[in-house]
């Protein structure tokens, strides 16, 4: 019978960005950051810090104002709305825009997972079967299906599922085996599980708070190891891989690992675990941005 996971390791996963993406600088609950041709400056509780070059911060095409929560707010532009721009993630072209729930449609911590996933999913012989929740403009799901893998991206706002359409067009993805569904994360799981499905690799990067389609409610503290439970259901007979991901403040990311731990100890293998991390070129500091566990089985590819 194969062993409870290990820890492996614990680390923080570091980028420091690349052409089309730059963490300016950080600090007084903010954080400078260019994504393409355009410079925002967006709150970031984590900064608690001064900023190391306040000279940067008047680059900003635009700033968010939070209102209430840090999360919903308002847009003050310097010339005028921004519109969409497109930039390159990966080799990829992926479509920004500047939302009301101060998101831009990329991640860029997510890149030191999407990187792995691509050489993971080459690596292997078999066209892999990835099942990519919470997915929101399909960053991930793009870089997958270019890899070979055939993809099932599920998220419960059709404007995203629109928004991922719009970035595999622009990326010339077209032709690649992926399916896009609007629906809540834990129903899909859960039927899925009753039809006998599996896949090789599940990525699970859910918010804190959220609603399904269907007006369902999502409270990551309270049911997020039940799905981390059927997810694991759901895993093949030879599975690759399972990455979730977290940006719940309240959290460590050893309450990730134990959750993963969990649900995957009849599968044996390995749990690495952390801080998704950028650092920002003004004074090198390092922002972790959220909390990861990865599980991998103890046969590679």
């Amino acid at each position: 019978m194969p062993q409870s996971p290990t820890m492996s390791r614990a680390e923080l996963l570091i980028t420091d960005g690349w052409e089309d993406y730059r963490l300016l600088d950080t600090g007084e609950g903010r954080k400078l950051e260019r994504f393409g041709r355009v410079t925002l400056d967006r709150p970031e509780p984590q900064a608690i810090w001064a900023k190391s070059d306040p000279t940067l911060w008047g680059r900003a095409n635009a700033s968010f104002e939070a209102v209430e929560d840090a999360e919903q707010g308002a847009w003050k532009f310097r010339k005028g709305p921004l519109g969409d721009w497109t930039m390159q993630v990966s080799g990829l072209d992926i479509r920004a825009r500047a939302t009301s729930f101060r998101h831009v449609g990329i991640f860029p911590e997510q890149i030191v997972h999407w990187d792995w996933m691509e050489r993971r999913i080459a690596a292997d012989p078999r066209p892999l079967s990835v099942l990519n929740l919470f997915g929101y403009t399909g960053v991930a799901s793009l870089i997958c299906a270019r890899a070979g893998a055939k993809v099932t991206h599920v998220d419960a706002s059709k404007k995203a599922i629109a928004w991922t359409k719009e970035n595999q067009a622009v990326s010339g993805l077209d032709d690649r085996p992926i399916r896009w569904i609007c629906d809540d994360a834990v129903k899909f799981v859960q039927r899925e599980i009753r039809r006998g499905n599996t896949y090789d690799a599940i990525l699970l990067d859910p918010p804190r708070y959220g609603r399904g389609p269907n007006n369902e409610v999502w409270h990551l503290f309270e049911m997020l190891p039940g799905l981390v439970a059927d997810c694991a259901r759901l895993l093949s007979d030879r599975p690759s891989f399972m990455i979730l991901t977290a940006y719940a403040v309240r959290l460590s990311f050893l309450t990730l690992h134990e959750v993963m731990r969990d649900h995957t100890a009849a599968r044996g293998g390995s749990i690495d675990s952390g801080e998704l991390v950028v650092r920002d070129q003004a004074g090198g500091r390092r922002l972790s941005t959220s909390l990861y566990a990865r599980w991998v089985p103890e046969t590679a590819p």
